[in-house]
């Protein structure tokens, strides 16, 4: 079984709870908005849950987070990999994000690679905005958030 942990950073704004999405990046996804963003995260083999998380999130981001992270949940989010995710109260500029890239053929069977960012942007969304927003597979991750900070 696959694994893969990610950091779920959160904040709360004007009373509000808010969390920090990813969109994700190629061709794929450049025209979808519902269901194309995600948690930042990332496969793992020998490393901890946690080491992954962080080195994941700084890939995929940019930003090195210095806090303690929380463990939230971990989920088989299909019948090959097991997701494992952390909490972290933080601010983060989303204008700053600076992704790590992948080569794909592009256009399909063109013989041309190009390089895309893993992540193309990423935005702040208010709890109830990040249902519609996140990959469907991670539902239950902003759920149990707002569970834990009940």
């Amino acid at each position: 079984m696959k694994k893969s942990a990610g950091i779920l950073v959160y904040r709360k704004k004007e009373g509000k709870l808010e969390v920090f999405l990813e969109h994700m990046g190629g061709p794929y996804w450049a025209k979808k908005d519902e269901g194309a963003w995600s948690i930042p995260k990332g496969e793992y083999i020998e490393e901890s849950a946690k080491d992954a998380a962080l080195r994941e999130f700084q890939e995929e981001t940019g930003f090195q987070l210095n806090q303690e992270l929380t463990f939230l949940k971990t989920v088989k989010i299909s019948s090959t990999k097991l997701l494992t995710i952390f909490i972290a109260e933080e601010d983060l500029d989303p204008e700053k994000i600076v992704s790590n890239t992948f080569e794909l053929e592009w256009p399909p069977k063109s013989g041309l690679l190009k390089t895309f960012p893993e992540m193309d942007k990423a935005d702040w969304f208010t709890i109830e905005e990040a249902f519609q927003k996140v990959v469907k597979n991670q539902v239950v991750f902003l759920q149990t958030l707002e569970e834990v900070l009940r």
